[in-house]
């Protein structure tokens, strides 16, 4: 059976659960108190019947005035439940007082007051004594019917049912009732939440209550809510500097495209116009590819594979590839790296590629780019260093982002469309790295941050 939908509701089923269980547990304990000081009492009136028989028996005339009058007994023992039997070596009852008319017992012979149960029916308890009189084994047997003592406990288990069935019901009912005043923070909690849309992420959730769970909660979801904002507004930045990217080359292309159509031209002019529509269909097919190579590191189902890896190795295969690139402005690759890592090969050579190509579009004429590495705690450094113009600070904290630009106007053919260093920042955080900046007037430096050694870590795929 599915649970309430309503918290109230659940906590008023757990109150009422728990109080049948509670009062039920206590009224088995009392139950079962009762019976046994009822059967205690029982067996020392028994016990104490026979005491006064064997009194009795110790006087003659007291006996055979029994028997002629046996009702004289009966009537001194008071009650229609009382059983009493004294009986010969051969079972024969020499007094009786048998107001249920049963058949007399057969007991074992026992100089020890002994107990126990009649066998059949109907219930009685009994208590008997064997002892020596005139020379003659009797047996006394003193007994007692048990359907008094059976109504009254069947009545104290009705009044225990009655009273657990309306405690369960008063339990739920106030248990309802509480947690009805109890979750009101939580109903005005949930009021002022459903205020916060797209269009109001900037609002807050101000928990008025004392309860220390609502303001831990509260204080989880507005830092949730900030997050979201800062996601949203990322996202918006996007969107905006996505449609500023794509339009930028469309509208060459549209405009050279239109200019040449306008009127008859050379071949020449065509084939010219075509070369420069490749351009710009090349620079379009690196932001496709690293849109979505961000969309492939950042899925969270996406794996790669890991190898160990030697920097010093990986570091002069980049300093090989942009070695043309560095002396066209007079500049040096200076490989300071070293020891092993444990990475993707792939995602790493292109992160590394990223910064180097980022240290050569923006370092100074005429200065060497120092690519180093040292091993802090359980994490790799790799740190690409050029000299250059400091970035602002304020460019610092947004130069990860996608399609940010510290100069925009500083465009080329080989620009990775603002996209580089934010794929850079992609595969540090996939490998459970990060990425940093250090920018003073000696010059920038990138810090690659990569643990050294995630074998525990589940090997991946990309």
């Amino acid at each position: 059976m599915p649970w309430p939908r309503s918290l109230s509701v659940r906590l008023a089923l757990m109150f009422a659960l728990v109080s049948l269980l509670l009062l039920g547990s206590i009224g088995f304990y009392l139950y079962q108190s009762l019976t046994r000081e009822i059967a205690w009492r029982d067996d020392q009136m028994l016990m104490g019947r026979l005491e006064r028989m064997e009194v009795l028996l110790e006087d003659g005339e007291s006996v055979a005035a029994l028997r002629r009058r046996p009702q004289l007994y009966a009537n001194m023992l008071g009650n229609r439940e009382s059983l009493l039997w004294i009986l010969d070596a051969q079972g024969q009852a020499l007094i009786e007082v048998n107001p249920a008319n049963l058949s007399a017992p057969n007991l074992p012979e026992s100089k020890d007051v002994r107990l126990g149960d009649y066998p059949g029916s109907p219930r009685a308890r009994l208590a008997w004594q064997s002892v020596e009189q005139e020379g003659k084994r009797l047996t006394m047997v003193a007994g007692k019917l048990l359907y008094e003592r059976d109504q009254m406990l069947a009545d104290y288990r009705f009044t225990l049912g009655m009273a657990l069935g309306v405690g369960a019901l008063l339990a739920s009912l106030l248990g309802w009732a509480v947690s009805r005043r109890g979750l009101r923070p939580v109903r005005r909690l949930a009021r002022r939440a459903k205020a916060i849309d797209v269009q109001h992420l900037n609002l807050r959730l101000e928990s008025d209550s004392d309860v220390e769970e609502l303001r831990l909660l509260s204080s989880a979801l507005n830092q949730m809510l900030v997050r979201l904002e800062e996601g949203f507004a990322q996202l918006s930045r996007f969107s905006e500097d996505l449609a500023h990217e794509m339009r930028t080359p469309l509208n060459n292309l549209l405009g050279h495209t239109q200019q040449v159509l306008r009127q008859e031209r050379p071949t020449e002019d065509y084939q010219y116009l075509l070369a420069s529509h490749i351009e710009e269909y090349e620079r379009l097919s690196r932001m496709i590819n690293s849109m979505l190579f961000l969309a492939r590191t950042e899925s969270p189902s996406a794996t790669m594979t890991k190898e160990n890896i030697d920097i010093a190795q990986l570091v002069e295969q980049l300093c090989e590839y942009f070695e043309g690139m560095a002396e066209e402005d007079d500049r040096a690759l200076v490989n300071q790296a070293s020891g092993t890592l444990r990475a993707n090969s792939d995602l790493l050579r292109r992160a590394l590629a990223n910064l180097l190509a980022n240290a050569l579009r923006y370092g100074r004429e005429g200065t060497s780019i120092r690519i180093a590495s040292d091993v802090i705690d359980d994490h790799v450094a790799i740190r690409v260093h050029n000299e250059g113009e400091p970035i602002e600070s304020v460019d610092q904290a947004r130069i990860f982002e996608r399609f940010y630009r510290c100069d925009p106007a500083r465009t080329g053919a080989g620009d990775s469309g603002g996209l580089g260093l934010a794929i850079v920042r992609s595969i540090a955080q996939w490998h459970g790295g990060s990425i940093s900046v250090e920018s003073r007037t000696s010059g920038t430096t990138f810090v690659l941050s990569l643990p050294k050694d995630r074998g525990k870590m589940p090997e991946k795929d990309i």
